[in-house]
């Protein structure tokens, strides 16, 4: 996760894009082949990585020269580098906080989503109180995750017409998954409907089983009150599903 977020802030800083599977992969193989030789696994830095590129580094070479001076640092000069004063290594890592900080993100907090802000401010207090970033961006990404859900399962509507034929038509739009198909069952007229309902999901995007499970209520909802549902607009794998669920729950009874 780190890596992926030094590509980000590289590519930023460098207006180049750059892949994050290739970052990944050579990632991925190297701490396997590290791993199996007894080493330790590694990822990008964000500090180092930032300080490097400020400095003007824009090719592989950097890196590579970076991982060169690392490696004569603990093989050749170990023993300097143990008399190091702790105060020292202190000021370059505060000069690096300096350096990375993004000193016009405080500025920008009224002006962003209120999702936005929360999900930085949580971020950086975890880091803080916990003092390992993985903690911190983990934690960050599921409340990110949260507020994300919770937004858009908002988004669903439904919209009742009356057809000619005396039908009603149900017109579904927006993502539905677990999280949004909750309050779209709340909004049938299961009592009031007529003989015939049809539930057009053109507009709609079914995004998990739950949805599947939930358009089997409305069908069970409507038929013990002796009404049929046609559903209309499934994509061919959901429509499966459907089909699977409808079979199971019916031998079931």
């Amino acid at each position: 996760m780190e890596s992926l977020i030094t590509a980000k802030l590289v590519d930023e800083v460098t207006d180049t894009p750059s892949s994050k599977t290739q970052e990944s992969v050579g990632q991925g193989i190297a701490n396997l082949v590290t791993g199996l030789l007894g080493g330790m696994g590694g990822c990008a830095m964000i500090g180092q990585t930032m300080i490097n590129v400020r400095s003007g580094a824009r090719t592989r070479l950097s890196t590579f020269l970076a991982g060169v001076f690392l490696l004569v640092l603990g093989l050749v000069l170990s023993p300097v580098v143990a008399v190091i004063p702790m105060a020292a290594l202190v000021a370059v890592m505060v000069f690096v906080s300096i350096v990375t900080f993004d000193w016009h993100s405080p500025r920008t907090l009224r002006r962003m989503p209120y999702s936005e802000s929360a999900v930085m401010l949580v971020t950086v207090a975890v880091v803080l109180a916990t003092g390992n970033l993985a903690i911190g961006v983990g934690i960050g990404v599921l409340v990110a995750c949260v507020l994300f859900a919770r937004r858009v399962a908002h988004l669903v509507t439904v919209t009742p017409s009356d057809e000619p034929d005396g039908s009603r038509r149900y017109v579904v739009s927006g993502a539905l998954f677990f999280a949004s198909t909750n309050d779209m069952v709340g909004q049938f007229d299961y009592a009031g409907d007529p003989d015939r309902v049809v539930v057009d999901l053109s507009g709609a995007h079914v995004r998990d089983a739950s949805s599947v499970a939930v358009l089997d209520t409305i069908e069970h909802e409507h038929a013990v009150r002796g009404k049929t549902v046609q559903i209309t607009g499934l994509t061919d794998v959901t429509g499966h599903y459907h089909q699977r669920l409808a079979g199971q729950l019916g031998g079931g009874e």
